[in-house]
């Protein structure tokens, strides 16, 4: 977002990753990341990613101080009740982790940038397990839902979402209509009162403006946030990485009085808090492919979104791809499943030995009119499907893996690959579309990279560019 002339100039503080980072060292901080999809690594890397709820991965992944790991909840995927006992879980797992280990850990929950999500229930779930085991109340959450590199920003504590080139504030936009997470508000104080149902007042919501951030500076941020008691919510303005930087800066001078605090925000906010900084796009050069692979990657797709079936379109024009299709209606036969899956399993893994192969579902979208439980349910049956088709295709050993679609690229890591735990290597565009490296795996995975391709994301041509430099990479180890 370029500076309007009506807001202060960004405050640029030189090293301002590096000394965060120093600090977290420093300090023994660690920062738990709980992602309640498997996109939100998409700002960061040289970080892991934990896909399984075990305490083991999490100390695997926060070994060393100023270690940052995301852990997948996928908890958007559940409903409220569910969402809340698996975020009580691990952050009692980490807690308790923490505390055996004389460690701090720092945990972020890490939602949508476009403010869909369980945002109170995660929370107090969160705080609730922290005055449990550490005996400490926690004082404040920041808020801060930016993707700066979406064109998702914060400005007089209106949150905007860049639409065809236009930012516009997000209620005013699809995302505030989805069915299980909408919402009016655009304004975040408001927001956080309307989400509340009533126990907050926007009145009560504290903010760090960008006056505050921009010429204030972190000792002005640490001033407000040093106030903030009784797990109080302080909405983060942002346009800028600098500007979170700069609350990063002042939350750990916070930190350092004594307060303690828990994090609701969007992807951007995780790289200011870890002091990571920015890195070029992965090129082919920078795509590790064991050559004991084969020559050739599976592209899986699961995501029925218009955009996806463009981006497909598009990558079919490069050539070299062998197409399999699951034939939705077959799967939902019981007499012909099984059948049908065995078929397109062996299909694949002869493709592989001589091309790339897309598999897919069959495009048209099959549900049942005013029932939705039985609409998930055959979602579940597909995806089941697609699982076990990739599960099977590693037989042939892929030189790489795209899984496009969110919940398809978490359910193929998990179910498909058994990916445990893996590296964050980088994104193929800015801010998004990462590459996972695995490093807890079966053996048959290691050394195969994993594309995490959210559906709604790139522009028409994304997945082609993505083939493209896969592509490349193969060819530089052959």
């Amino acid at each position: 977002m370029t500076t309007s002339p009506t807001l202060p100039a960004v405050l640029e503080i030189p090293g301002a990753a590096a000394r965060i980072r120093e600090h977290n060292r420093r300090t023994g901080h660690r920062l738990a990341v709980l992602d309640d999809d498997p996109t939100g690594s998409q700002a960061v890397h040289g970080v892991s990613v934990v896909t399984v709820l075990e305490p083991s991965e999490y100390a695997a992944g926060l070994a060393a101080a100023g270690d940052t790991c995301f852990i997948l909840t996928n908890t958007r995927a559940l409903d409220e009740g569910h969402a809340v006992d698996l975020n009580r879980t691990v952050a009692s797992d980490l807690y308790t982790l923490a505390a055996g280990s004389g460690a701090t850990v720092d945990i972020m929950s890490r939602s949508d940038s476009t403010l869909r999500g369980h945002v109170h229930a995660e929370i107090e779930a969160i705080a609730a397990e922290h005055l449990t085991v550490s005996g400490r109340p926690v004082d404040g959450v920041l808020f801060c839902p930016a993707m700066i590199e979406a064109g998702r920003f914060t400005v007089d504590d209106v949150h905007f979402a860049v639409v065809d080139g236009v930012p516009t504030p997000v209620g005013d936009t699809e995302f505030a209509r989805d069915k299980t997470f909408g919402y009016t508000s655009s304004n975040l104080r408001d927001f956080i009162a309307e989400r509340s149902g009533g126990t907050i007042a926007a009145t009560d919501v504290r903010s760090l403006s960008l006056d505050d951030i921009r010429i204030g500076g972190p000792e002005r941020v640490a001033e407000i946030l040093t106030e903030v008691s009784g797990l109080g919510w302080v909405v983060v303005n942002c346009a800028s990485y600098a500007d979170l930087e700069v609350v990063a800066l002042g939350r750990q001078l916070a930190q350092d009085a004594g307060k303690t605090f828990l994090t609701r925000s969007g992807p951007s906010f995780v790289r200011a808090l870890a002091g990571i900084e920015a890195k070029d796009v992965l090129g082919p050069a920078d795509i590790a492919i064991d050559a004991a692979r084969t020559r050739h990657g599976l592209i899986a797709v699961g995501s029925h979104v218009g955009l996806t079936t463009r981006q497909v379109h598009e990558a079919r024009q490069r050539g070299g791809l062998v197409e399999v299709e699951l034939q939705v209606p077959a799967l939902l036969d019981p007499s012909v499943a099984a059948t049908h899956i065995d078929e397109t399993a062996a299909r694949i893994v002869a493709a592989l030995a001589r091309s790339d192969v897309l598999i897919c579902t069959s495009r048209d979208l099959v549900a049942v009119d005013n029932d939705p439980e039985a609409s998930l349910d055959i979602a579940r049956t597909v995806s089941t499907a697609l699982v076990t088709v990739v599960e099977r295709a590693r037989a042939a050993r892929p030189a790489w893996v795209i899984a496009k679609g969110g919940i398809t690229s978490h359910d193929l890591a998990v179910r498909g690959l058994g990916i445990r735990r893996a590296t964050v290597a980088g994104q193929f565009l800015p801010g998004q579309i990462s590459l996972f490296t695995p490093d807890e795996a079966p053996a048959d995975v290691v050394g195969c990279p994993y594309v995490v391709f959210p559906g709604n994301v790139g522009g028409v041509d994304a997945l082609a560019q993505v083939l493209d430099r896969l592509r490349a990479a193969t060819e530089g180890v052959q």
